[in-house]
């Protein structure tokens, strides 16, 4: 029987006694833990183990037919990576060490305390999901390639260093473990989390917030929802949209501008799975895994007493870093075209062709707005398109309205001057500017005239010159 990957994997609770089966699966359910599969005979567990995905077995010792003792050596033998609680009523010293011997993860004795048994069960999940992780990224790494690629069909790249990015993200997608995207604006930050999304399985909703300029109280709103009457003009409830992800993911953008007060209530959504919408009483459980993103460095923000130290260990559990275009000149091609192909489907234009030095132009510049500025370009670029071969005019007007990147090169070419012994001839300058420009360019002319800011034939006249 194949095992079914999409569902969470159960925590399979093993007791000849109905009635401590019954007990076990409601405190576990009331503590969120719903995927709870209950056996009364312990001949049953081993073909259940053999067809279903399991996260914990909580096993009683004493049982009819076959002890917890036998099928504890039967479990750790053929599914070590299931950690396995014993439950007993015989408080004896030499039993508890012959099991954590066999590779027994806890040992309770009856009655059971209802928080430790909670806190053990967590415990366990989360050791068998770091096992899993850890088997994942082994074989995406080592094979060098991801199993599902149409999961990130949206994200148009050929580096290397995406791909292994992909990898990572393929390998850590089906945990619940909170997920933490940083990376420079426009870098599509949002299309990670949403591969993320896919390949996790779950069949509840991507819901998308972004935290920017959000107060505390609009916060708390947005994410938790509130209940008639919890301020004023609340006229009725309205639901949340932690609930509206549950099952799902939930993607909250822009974290590293959330107030003090929310960064509380965000941690204690992590740490207890729990959160309590505006005017209840009572706390709602959540069901949603958490994807977070930001292009602010939360480490300067953490030694700065911005943002919480035990929220941000507790978000990057896995942390993913985007590279932004600027180191990634190999995709401005692939980019280029996709990009093309959109605008033109979009304003209903055949797909304009462009010069050969569009992308040698393209390529030397840093792009403070990445893959987003790329896109507003190229779309700006075929809406003033005409007719035949697209003009390099208007990617030549955006990149010389970019205010921060003439300021940058003014100041550089200043303290490049300011450390000269002797100021240059405008012979010399030229011909250092033009040599400058085609090394840039790859040697590519109407590319370097472009830098330049002059025509290809002005260059020419100049190269014939030297």
């Amino acid at each position: 029987m194949k095992k079914n990957s999409k569902l969470p994997p159960a925590i399979v609770l093993v007791d000849d006694e109905p009635q401590i089966l019954l007990s076990y699966t409601v405190l576990l359910r009331r503590a969120g833990l719903h995927a709870v599969q209950a056996i009364d005979d312990s001949r049953h567990l081993l073909s259940y183990l053999s067809g279903n995905e399991a996260g914990a077995v909580v096993l009683d010792l004493q049982m009819p037919h076959l002890s917890g003792e036998e099928l504890l050596g039967e479990i750790t033998g053929c599914y070590p990576h299931v950690p396995v609680i014993i439950v007993t009523a015989a408080n004896e010293l030499d039993t508890a060490v012959a099991c954590m011997k066999k590779g027994a993860f806890d040992y309770m004795v009856k009655p059971i305390d209802p928080d430790r048994f909670v806190a053990s069960v967590r415990k366990a999940l989360e050791m068998n999901a770091l096992r899993q992780e850890i088997a994942s990224l082994r074989g995406s790494f080592l094979s060098g390639r991801v199993s599902d690629e149409n999961a990130f069909a949206a994200i148009h790249t050929r580096s290397a260093r995406m791909k292994a990015i992909f990898g990572y993200l393929e390998g850590i997608s089906t945990t619940d473990q909170p997920v933490l995207i940083s990376g420079e604006t426009g870098v599509g930050k949002e299309l990670f989390a949403r591969a993320v999304h896919g390949l996790s399985g779950r069949t509840g909703e991507f819901v998308a917030v972004n935290a920017a300029g959000l107060d505390d109280l609009m916060f708390s709103d947005t994410l938790f929802g509130h209940r008639r009457g919890a301020f004023t003009g609340a006229d009725q409830a309205r639901e949340g949209m932690i609930a509206r992800a549950a099952g799902g993911t939930l993607f909250l953008d822009e974290i590293g501008d959330l107030s003090a007060t929310s960064q509380v209530k965000l941690l204690r959504l992590l740490q207890e799975g729990e959160y309590h919408p505006l005017g209840a009483d009572t706390a709602s459980l959540s069901g949603a895994r958490v994807v977070v993103a930001t292009n602010r460095d939360l480490r300067k923000l953490v030694a700065g007493e911005a943002f919480r130290k035990d929220l941000y260990y507790r978000l990057c559990a896995h942390q993913v870093h985007i590279p932004p275009l600027r180191e990634r000149g190999d995709d401005i091609p692939l980019l280029l075209e996709h990009f093309l192909a959109e605008a033109a489907a979009s304003l209903r234009k055949p797909k304009p062709s462009y010069p050969p030095e569009l992308v040698r132009y393209l390529s030397v510049y840093h792009f403070p707005g990445n893959i987003r500025e790329l896109k507003a370009m190229v779309f700006d670029a075929v809406a003033r398109h005409k007719g035949g071969v697209m003009a390099l005019a208007s990617f030549r007007d955006a990149i010389g309205k970019d205010s921060a990147l003439a300021g940058s090169d003014s100041t550089q070419c200043s303290s490049w001057l300011d450390r000269l012994e002797r100021l240059p001839t405008l012979k010399e300058a030229e011909e250092g500017l033009i040599a400058e420009a085609v090394k840039r360019s790859g040697g590519n002319q109407g590319a370097a005239a472009t830098l330049l800011g002059i025509s290809r034939q002005a260059l020419n006249k100049r190269l014939l010159r030297k």
